[in-house]
């Protein structure tokens, strides 16, 4: 089991992070509980950028190849990206060609691909997933790693949609400029607060560094 979420207050002129608020400041050692907080030092949760990819649908998702974003990534490790059907089957593309995962996907960045008032795409989103992937395109010898991988599934078919609704294509560069890298770089500074909170109980950084550092 993961840990509690992250938990941010402020006390004497420094950001603290943790997973629970201790009983006395681990910097100036006073007791948090025996004096009333001021509001800018109450306590906050710091939103969790990992979601359950099987409880989302039409989604674009990326996780570690390896593992769990919290637990084992370092920050180098390759990455893996799928589709969700409207179920929250992850449909995504590896060696063993196109594989349809019911669990696997549950600690996940999630980019969702249809907005909730598409009902015509929705309705035949599983549809136009199933027939896809279903081509000769994604068999597993036509697999490598480089130049025909999960991120090539994956955003060949988005541009298809694309196409569909005579929309302009995205490139590699685009999509991943636009919409997934915004989503990584706040999951990597979570990543960072999470792992040095595992290892020391606290994230302890000077308030004045909120604008330049900020984790929320």
């Amino acid at each position: 089991m993961d840990k509690a979420g992250v938990i941010k207050f402020h006390h004497c002129g420094k950001d603290i992070y943790c997973f629970f608020v201790p009983e006395y400041c681990p910097v100036c050692r006073e007791s948090l509980s025996s004096r009333t907080r001021r509001l800018e030092e109450a306590p906050v949760s710091i939103p969790n950028p990992f979601i359950n990819g099987h409880k989302v649908t039409s989604s674009f998702l990326v996780k570690p190849t390896k593992g769990t974003f919290l637990r084992e990534y370092d920050g180098s490790s390759d990455l893996h990206v799928g589709i969700t059907c409207t179920k929250g089957v992850v449909y995504n593309y590896n060696e063993a060609g196109v594989c349809r995962d019911e669990h696997g996907w549950e600690q996940s960045v999630s980019i969702p691909l249809v907005q909730p008032d598409m009902y015509s795409l929705i309705n035949q989103w599983d549809r136009y997933l199933e027939q896809f992937s279903s081509t000769d395109m994604w068999d597993p010898q036509r697999y490598e790693e480089h130049e025909h991988n999960c991120y090539t599934y994956t955003l060949t078919f988005i541009n298809c949609l694309l196409a569909t609704q005579g929309k302009r294509q995205l490139t590699k560069s685009d999509f991943t400029e636009k919409f997934v890298l915004p989503r990584t770089r706040r999951a990597s500074r979570y990543i960072t607060l999470y792992q040095e909170i595992s290892h020391k109980s606290f994230y302890i950084v000077d308030s004045s560094q909120r604008e330049e550092d900020s984790y929320v």
